[in-house]
C-alpha cells in the first residue's frame, strides 16, 4: 500500500511538473489565412484538379487581439505610428509564388508586414525581416515594398483583428483587414 502512495505521489509530482511547460492560452490568439481560402482543406477535394486549384499561394501568420469596447484607432493603435498589424508577432506573409506589392515584385518566401495607419489610410510595409516581437526592433531600412490604401467604415463592429484575402479579378488579390469599424484592402498582384 505504501508503495502505491509513493508512486502515486512521484506520477502527481512528475505529471504537475510537465504540465508546466506549457505557456498559458494567449488573449490574441494566432491565426492563419489562405489565398485561396480553402487552401488547407484542399485535400478534402473529388479530382487532382480540384486539390491543385486549392494549393496555397499565399499564406498570412497573425495574432487577433480583441476590442473589448475599447476605442482602437487613434487611441489603443496610435495614428502616425508604426503598427504591428495585430499582437504579439509581427505578422507573417508567406508567398509560395512570385507576386508583386507595391510596384515591386517580390520572389517566394517568407516575409514580415507591418502598418502605419493614418485616420484616411494605412501604408502596407513589406519587410525581409521576419519574426519579431511587435515593432520595437523594426528595421525600416529592410522594407522591400510599400503600398498606402484608403481606409472605409463598416457599421458592422469588428470585435476581433482580421485578415483575409479574395479574388479580386485575374492575378490580383486583395489583402483585407480590419478591426473596429475600419476596413482596408491592399492589392497583391500574382505572377
Amino acid at each position: 500500500m505504501k508503495k502505491h502512495f509513493i508512486l502515486l505521489a512521484l506520477f502527481t509530482a512528475s505529471a504537475s511538473l510537465f504540465a508546466q511547460d506549457f505557456a498559458k492560452i494567449d488573449p490574441s490568439p494566432m491565426d492563419a489565412t489562405y489565398y485561396p481560402t480553402k487552401a488547407a482543406q484542399r485535400f478534402f477535394e473529388s479530382t487532382p484538379e480540384k486539390v491543385e486549384a486549392l494549393t496555397p499561394k499565399i499564406k498570412i501568420l497573425y495574432s487577433r487581439p480583441q476590442k473589448k469596447g475599447r476605442k482602437i484607432f487613434g487611441n489603443l493603435v496610435p495614428y502616425d505610428k508604426l503598427w504591428r498589424a495585430g499582437a504579439n508577432e509581427i505578422p507573417e506573409l508567406i508567398l509560395n509564388v512570385p507576386a508583386e506589392i507595391g510596384g515591386k515584385k517580390l520572389a517566394p518566401g517568407n516575409y514580415s508586414f507591418a502598418i502605419l495607419p493614418t485616420k484616411d489610410n494605412w501604408t502596407l510595409y513589406i519587410n525581409s525581416t521576419t519574426d519579431m516581437w511587435g515593432v520595437y526592433t523594426y528595421d525600416k531600412s529592410k522594407n522591400l515594398s510599400e503600398v498606402k490604401a484608403n481606409t472605409s467604415t463598416t457599421n458592422n463592429e469588428i470585435e476581433a483583428f482580421s485578415i483575409s484575402m479574395y479574388k479580386k479579378s485575374e492575378h490580383l488579390i486583395h489583402l483585407k483587414m480590419g478591426w473596429d469599424n475600419t476596413i482596408v484592402e491592399f492589392p497583391i498582384t500574382l505572377m
